[in-house]
């Protein structure tokens, strides 16, 4: 039983058990679950989509589906294009990190753009 159980993702201890649903490491105390293995292989695989749905890449063109405003009285217009787009991490829902022209760098939501 103990060859089935996988080392532990902190310390890599062989020493692993169940306890409910969880795995432990008596070694560290770090706990874990069954699905966290798989979740880890397919969070990395996470495919950022626009407002219609089509799949985001590093360094594709969008266009802004809505206007919007930033710093007050300034505002993006819909339509604008945003060349060479980077995806990242969501900070706050935005997954885009992007230089617009004429405005400078910002960050985006994949919700309000559409793949150009």
């Amino acid at each position: 039983m103990a060859e089935s159980l996988p080392l532990c993702p902190e310390c890599d201890s062989e020493h692993a058990y169940e306890m409910g649903a969880l795995l432990v490491c008596p070694m560290c105390g770090h706990e874990w679950s069954f699905e966290s293995d798989s979740d880890d292989a397919s969070a990395s695989e996470t495919v950022v989509r626009d407002a219609v749905g089509n799949p985001l890449a590093d360094g594709d063109t969008v266009t802004l589906v809505t206007s919007l405003k930033v710093k007050g009285s300034l505002s993006i217009k819909a339509g604008t294009k945003v060349r060479g787009i980077r995806l990242i991490d969501p900070v706050n829902g935005h997954d885009i990190d992007c230089k617009i022209d004429g405005f400078g760098a910002m960050l985006l939501k994949s919700s309000v753009v559409k793949k150009a």
